[in-house]
């Protein structure tokens, strides 16, 4: 019983001291987070804006940083999510190479953290997009990577495979967004102990609705990956702006884009929370 005791507070020690030997990296994850957080945040509201007719736009990360350019305070804005951005790139780097969040050496695991390498490729592009942007350099508009990424990999052999495979998988973690979202997962990833009731709540709350929108558009994104597979056409291939316009204009579209759009809002809460109170083991 000593032993088994004594071999539990020598795993804690160790734990705490790994920790405490690089807060430098949890800091960077946690800005990261909350950077993450605001532009999806920022997505939301001007994607709400355009469905109640109060002049917004259904437009994705690069278009969404263009337009907060010419907004005042806007260059500062960018400055953060820029160097916040970088910092959730450097955190997914060390998810996935030194397995920070334990997902192990299997099937799952290694597709886990090839996932966290993916993201960090992208979060680390729109960093370098909101950094130029603010340093007044031209930022290429909104759109357009998904069919250029899609054409490219068109020409290549297996390019239609590759391109489902892609989409099987966004679709896949989509799924898995919603899930987490609806059966509340995400909430043992918080030190609920640090949290006050309200926080507890307000995180509750706004990852619920937050996921289960960022996992429907995570669905469409992948669908119009397939359909790029399947008709050979990289013009199907649309990004987070693709999905917003394609809600749009279903019926009720506005109704709809509303509510994704209030989603995505609720999912940058969810964000900027998660930075302040996730447990990061490393």
């Amino acid at each position: 019983m000593e032993i088994s005791r004594s071999k539990t507070e020598a795993r804690q020690t160790a734990d705490k001291a790994k920790q405490d030997s690089k807060p430098w990296i949890r800091r960077l994850g946690r800005s990261g987070y909350m950077a993450q957080g605001l532009v999806y945040g920022l997505i939301g509201v001007l994607a709400f804006m355009a469905a109640i007719g109060a002049g917004g736009q259904t437009t994705g990360t690069s278009g969404m940083l263009q337009t907060l350019a010419g907004m005042p305070f806007g260059e500062i804005l960018l400055w953060i999510i820029g160097i916040g951005l970088i910092g959730y790139s450097i955190w997914s780097i060390v998810k996935s190479i030194a397995d920070a969040e334990g997902k192990g050496s299997d099937a799952k695991g290694i597709i886990t953290r090839i996932g966290y390498l993916v993201s960090a490729i992208i979060y680390g592009g729109i960093a370098f997009t909101a950094i130029k942007t603010a340093a007044g350099g031209a930022s290429s508009g909104g759109g357009g990577s998904e069919q250029t990424i899609s054409a490219q990999l068109l020409s290549q052999p297996y390019g239609q495979w590759i391109i489902g495979a892609i989409g099987a998988i966004i679709i896949g973690y989509g799924i898995y967004e919603f899930a987490s979202g609806y059966k509340e997962k995400f909430m043992s990833k918080f030190k609920a102990g640090e949290m006050s009731m309200h926080e507890r709540k307000l995180a509750r709350r706004s990852g619920k609705m937050g996921l289960m929108a960022r996992g429907i558009v995570l669905g469409m994104i992948g669908a119009f990956f397939i359909q790029t597979a399947v008709t050979a056409d990289p013009s199907q291939s649309k990004g987070l702006d693709g999905a917003l316009s394609e809600l749009s204009n279903q019926p009720y579209g506005q109704w709809l884009l509303g509510i994704v759009a209030f989603g995505l809002i609720l999912y940058g809460i969810y964000g900027i929370i998660r930075g302040r109170y996730e447990h990061m083991s490393y």
